[in-house]
């Protein structure tokens, strides 16, 4: 089932560092050509449940029982499913069409199947217990979304904070204009005492605030998924045990409002990203992506409204390539986290033998490239430039997905000549090999400012003055 009978010939994309790379665009691009070849085809439908107000349902074709190709349908299914959770999510997965797919997906997703680990992410995510069911193609659901207006609420005195894992950013803002900005280093993800965090957090607010006359609202991004400002789950708090993070940590924004008295709002980095870009570029249809210590991704719609979608890009599969490498949480191959963050980095740093420091941080190793690349190392290039080639081709797998015309990009592997880099590769493929697509969509690179800092200032606008 895992082997991709599918590509036909070794690799020739070109990829300066990865000739293995199988990117999930194409791959699902030949899939459907036979199928379309095919009449030994059948349709099935696809719905994932968030609440009653929020289904997502997807329609396509896979192979009948009659063609020899039928047992790829699942590698198909399951990714396809894998890609539609973390970008949408939901509690419960509804198939229709194929009794033998809805009982693989069934077997894979319970307690002891081999995505249990998105099984239970998502049961904790919205607090109900994880479903897969089967039903009719006339039965399939309605779908449905939720969308809201995302920030850009800059009257009164405001601060803007964005914490990630490598550092964390606070802005101070009056009626629009920044005041102050800070960065700094620091190591959440490691310390198991929610006390650091929140000493930390409070301290860097109070400094913002010693720049304003008052504070009037509080926005906040980071990694993670935060519902109502509750945390559901946050690679900064991972080293916390449960038992600790159940008493102490899903509630740390709500005691931090109450200490503020103000309105606060925090959601994850990626929706921030796109905020970030739809306010500077005064554009819509916007993809964010934040390339930092994981994968951080966003939409804003034609209207400018943010649908209720995790968009946790991190986890997406984009390589299809059964031997690609693995993502530390969800042991899954092939996912955003280890091609557009400084673990990508990183990681293609190594087939270049190059060699780091031992025990430093992700983000200090990502520096070190980049020093080596400002001092002439050529080989630096290539690791950027494969980066580039893995977001042109994975920029046209979001489009089955997403309505884009704009993709921003941000984040710490972007700062310096390596941002550029991965810009121009990207376009280059598009224009290469997906020509109406490279018409359509604009890929921008802020200034380096806006790529390190951006984020704390666009969050500084997301509360109304009067949210409570």
């Amino acid at each position: 089932m895992g082997k991709n009978i599918f590509w036909l010939e070794e690799n020739k994309l070109g990829l300066p560092l990865d000739k293995s790379f199988i990117p999930a665009f194409l791959w699902n691009a030949y899939f459907k050509k036979k199928i379309s070849e095919s009449s030994k085809n059948i349709p099935i439908a696809i719905a994932i449940i968030k609440d009653s107000k929020s289904i997502m349902v997807y329609r396509t074709l896979i192979f009948s029982k009659e063609s020899e190709f039928y047992k790829v349908n699942y590698y198909y299914i399951e990714k396809l499913i894998k890609t539609l959770l973390w970008l949408y999510g939901g509690y419960k997965i509804i198939i229709a069409g194929s009794k033998d797919i809805a009982e693989f997906i069934s077997k894979a997703y319970s307690e002891n199947g081999h995505r249990s680990f998105d099984a239970s992410f998502m049961s904790k995510i919205y607090e109900k217990p994880f479903e897969v069911k089967l039903t009719k193609l006339e039965d399939i659901p309605s779908p449905k979304e939720k969308t809201e207006i995302l920030g850009g609420f800059f009257n009164g005195c405001r601060i803007g904070f964005d914490l990630g894992v490598s550092d964390r950013k606070v802005s101070a803002v009056i009626n629009g204009k920044t005041v102050f900005i800070e960065e700094v280093i620091w190591n959440p993800s490691v310390n198991k005492n929610p006390s650091y965090h929140y000493r930390e957090i409070m301290s860097m607010l109070h400094k913002a605030a010693a720049h304003m006359p008052c504070v009037d609202a509080i926005g906040g991004s980071s990694a993670g998924i935060f519902i109502k400002n509750r945390v559901i789950s946050s690679s900064i708090f991972k080293a916390i045990p449960k038992d600790i993070f159940d008493k102490k940590v899903k509630n740390f924004f709500l005691e931090i409002q109450k200490k503020w008295g103000v309105p606060l709002k925090v959601i994850n980095d990626g929706k921030v990203a796109a905020l970030s870009g739809s306010l500077s570029l005064k554009r819509n249809s916007i993809l964010g992506i934040a390339m930092g210590s994981s994968e951080a991704g966003g939409y804003i719609d034609k209207k400018g409204k943010i649908e209720s979608g995790l968009d946790e890009l991190a986890f997406v599969p984009i390589d299809y390539n059964p031997n690609a490498p693995i993502d530390e949480w969800s042991k899954d191959t092939g996912c955003g986290v280890q091609y557009f963050s400084q673990i990508a980095a990183i990681r293609i740093a190594k087939k270049l033998n190059i060699e780091f420091e031992k025990d430093k941080s992700p983000s200090k190793n990502l520096k070190f490239l980049q020093n080596l690349m400002d001092e002439g190392d050529g080989r630096i290039i290539e690791i950027f430039k494969t980066i580039g080639c893995y977001l042109g081709y994975t920029i046209v797998y979001y489009t089955d997905f997403y309505d884009i015309e704009n993709v921003f990009i941000l984040g710490r592997v972007s700062s310096g000549k390596g941002g550029k880099i991965i810009i121009d590769e990207a376009n280059r493929i598009l224009k290469k090999e997906f020509k109406e697509i490279y018409k359509r969509i604009n890929i921008f690179l802020p200034d380096e400012k806006t790529r390190r800092i951006g984020q704390a200032i666009a969050a500084a606008s997301l509360p109304k003055l009067n949210d409570k």
